[in-house]
């Protein structure tokens, strides 16, 4: 059975019972080119721990975009980042709409079959893996939608296509159901502007492209609060009219919902009764020790108590029961406080924030490093700077080619930073998301044209709430730290919400307890001009846009206060310019380019031995990039090239190319038969290179050497050949 709904600039297309009938629910849904199968299934037998045990799993074929997976192993394996961030997208929407005390082991797949270029393949998977879900026998009574919000031209787009989004200035993703948002997710973009400059006006930084008098330029876009509720106020109503849409074509179809027992919310209420009024204030007290710790050793005290207690004995109270019990009053305690008291389990009030320490540049030997932090949370980012070749690379399906990553954000989340001796293992869904928040907040600061590929690692070394946007002020700093001139410091804060009744409350900067037991987890990040990315995670139920527009105020005020502390610190760094890797970026006339290359790439491997550097070179754009460990050894380099080019390129760079008062400087003259009382500056295998005078080198090579020379050695020579500015020397005699 297929139906065809079209909405939000989209063409979707559903085939119902048609494929995985096994499933408790399965769908195939095709937009454009992209075909995409998303299966539900579950057990019959619950699981004893009280949570849901959901499992999302998006995986992406590479037949679907016509190709072999390369490698070793012809198949595809281990899942990429896109693929476990999207997971965890889908998981992250659909998980709130389960109901209390299901604990059925359940499982979501969602396989990309078929990709189309143009395709959006997160809004996609997401609207089939809610209409399986809604299709199946599980007690779900309203599906889920997916919706991307662009902006290009100053104008909010529905749902661009894949090369619509890379000219957006933003980019929103929301999840919701009818009048309900359930999750957003939304970074800025940067932008290039092309302006024109007069020649002579250009003072150009590395990171600025010139041709033909236009100069590229980056515009940092930030999003204020309002233009973000406008944003998801598109979005809230495109959900509803995909949500109602989903509704009517897919009601009818539903299977009958399975009989399935749900966990009662307090598994026995005489022990929640004797706790209440034996233990009320032990696990107040217990509170405010885990204010201090994400550890729960304070209520596993107050558990063993109890079960030593008669009644107990007597009753027969199990171990898990009362464990249960007694989290549950535990969360009812601090939701109680915050909402009828306005108080917080650490005392603070609700919009207040933790003390606040920055320390940068406490690693000696690293380029850039910051220690952060806030209350019982602590990270250090260290900041490694490289080159083109230390860049990232990977496979989209819509992509035809691989793409290169050049800022690269690594979370890293120990079990000792809450107290635990858990085994180090690799990243999981928990640390790619925080750190790719994390650099989804920071990107826009940093210029598209930087020659670096930089690297930021977070290292959790503490953690009481929010690690990761401690993460996104400590990089930011270690960016600084490093010698990256960002465009503006960025700094993050997460916020909690809890509701109770007709009444709410919205706490900044939430501590693990709070996070534990709140409604909602919203991260959010940006400059005092406003927010480059968020993240928000309903916990049960949706949030109006009134509450949300609250929120976010609120974050607004917390966020500059803690940018006031960033400013501080970054007016104190002091940057170690001596480790730090140097790097040349100028542009010569193309057509010189093979004379910097020179006969079978010899020139090149010359400049590269003699002054132990790195060189790339772009044909068409004429570009030169320099990079090597000592700043001496690329600015000779950088003179040696253009001495190669014998023409100065139009424009320069303030740290790289050529400065415009070398015009007036008169170029050295040499004839056959001079001669001079030159210095070695350097030995390479065929031979040394002599510094003759204003700083131009000839080379002496090997077959003409009698006796071994090294750096620093005088030696007499005489020019006998000169091709260009190719000098070959002779010993004098």
């Amino acid at each position: 059975m297929q139906y065809s709904i079209d909405v939000n600039n989209q063409v979707q297309i559903f085939d119902l019972n048609k494929v995985a009938k096994q499933a408790a629910g399965a769908v195939m849904l095709r937009v454009k080119n992209t075909v995409i199968l998303a299966t539900v299934a579950r057990e019959e037998t619950q699981v004893s721990e009280d949570f849901l045990p959901l499992t999302v799993q998006y995986l992406e074929k590479s037949y679907a975009a016509g190709r072999i997976p390369g490698g070793y192993v012809k198949r595809e394996t281990k899942p990429g980042d896109f693929e476990t961030l999207t997971s965890r997208i889908i998981d992250r929407s659909l998980r709130p709409l389960f109901p209390k005390g299901y604990a059925y082991p359940t499982q979501i797949v969602v396989m990309v079959l078929s990709a189309d270029p143009e395709v959006d393949l997160q809004v996609v998977s997401l609207n089939a893996a809610s209409v399986a879900l809604y299709l199946s026998d599980i007690p779900v009574n309203r599906p889920v939608c997916g919706v991307r919000i662009g902006e290009i031209d100053g104008e909010f787009v529905i749902n661009p296509s894949n090369s619509e989004l890379k000219k957006s200035a933003l980019d929103l993703y929301v999840a919701g159901t009818k009048d309900e948002l359930l999750m957003i997710e939304m970074r800025s973009l940067p932008q290039e502007k092309e302006q024109i400059l007069p020649v002579m006006a250009i003072d150009p930084i590395i990171d600025v492209s010139l041709n033909n008098g236009f100069a590229l330029t980056q515009e940092m876009n930030e999003f204020s609060e309002d233009k973000m509720i406008e944003a998801i106020d598109i979005a809230s109503k495109a959900i509803l009219r995909t949500s109602n849409a989903y509704e009517e074509a897919f009601n009818e179809h539903r299977k009958a919902d399975a009989i399935l027992e749900l966990k009662p919310e307090i598994e026995n209420e005489n022990v929640a009764i004797y706790i209440d009024k034996m233990y009320k204030n032990d696990v107040k007290n217990a509170i405010n020790q885990m204010a201090k710790s994400e550890r729960a050793s304070e209520l596993s005290k107050i558990v063993k108590q109890i079960l030593d207690d008669e009644v107990a004995i007597n009753e027969g109270w199990d171990e898990s029961v009362v464990s249960n019990v007694l989290s549950k009053y535990k969360k009812k305690l601090v939701r109680e406080q915050i909402i009828n008291e306005r108080k917080r389990a650490d005392g603070r009030a609700l919009d207040e924030i933790r003390p606040i320490s920055i320390e940068t540049n406490i690693l000696p030997n690293a380029h850039g490093s910051c220690l952060f932090t806030r209350g019982q949370t602590q990270a250090l980012v260290v900041a490694t700077l490289g080159t083109d070749s230390d860049a990232q690379m990977y496979d989209v399906l819509t992509e035809k080619g691989a793409l290169s990553e050049k800022f690269m954000f690594n979370y890293n989340f120990p079990g000792f930073s809450v107290g635990e001796a858990s085994p180090i293992k690799a990243p999981g869904r928990r640390e790619l998301g925080h750190g790719n928040l994390a650099k989804r907040a920071l990107t826009p600061s940093i210029e598209i044209h930087s020659p670096y590929t930089i690297r930021l690692v977070s290292e959790i070394l503490e953690s009481n709430g929010s690690s990761s946007m401690a993460s996104v002020c400590g990089g930011a700093l270690a960016l600084r730290a490093a010698g990256v001139d960002t465009t503006k410091l960025v700094a993050g804060i997460a916020m909690g919400l809890v509701f109770e009744g007709d009444k709410h409350a919205v706490l900044s900067d939430i501590m693990g307890l709070e996070d534990h037991d709140g409604d909602m987890d919203f991260k959010v990040a940006g400059t005092n001009e406003g927010i480059t990315a968020l993240q928000m995670d309903i916990k049960l139920g949706g949030i109006s846009l009134e509450v949300l527009k609250e929120a976010l105020e609120q974050a607004k005020r917390g966020r500059a206060h803690i940018l006031n502390l960033m400013q501080k610190a970054n007016d104190e760094i002091s940057v170690n310019d001596e480790i730090l890797p140097k790097l040349e970026l100028f542009n010569i006339d193309p057509s010189k380019i093979v004379d910097i290359i020179g006969q079978a790439g010899k020139t090149i491997k010359e400049i590269i031995e003699k002054f132990e550097v790195s060189i790339d070179l772009d044909r068409e754009k004429g570009e030169v990039k320099i990079a090597g460990g000592a700043k001496k050894n690329v600015d000779a380099a950088k003179d040696y090239i253009i001495q190669i080019t014998q023409k100065e390129s139009k424009f320069g760079s303030k740290r790289g190319g050529h400065d415009r008062r070398d015009k007036d400087k008169p170029k050295p003259v040499f004839n056959i038969g001079d001669e001079f009382n030159g210095t070695v500056k350097s030995v390479v295998d065929f031979g040394v290179f002599v510094e003759l005078k204003d700083g131009v080198d000839g080379l002496l090579h090997i077959s003409k050497i009698k006796s071994p020379l090294k750096a620093g050695d005088s030696v007499k020579v005489v020019v006998s050949e000169q091709k260009g500015n190719k000098i070959s020397l002779s010993l004098a005699e």
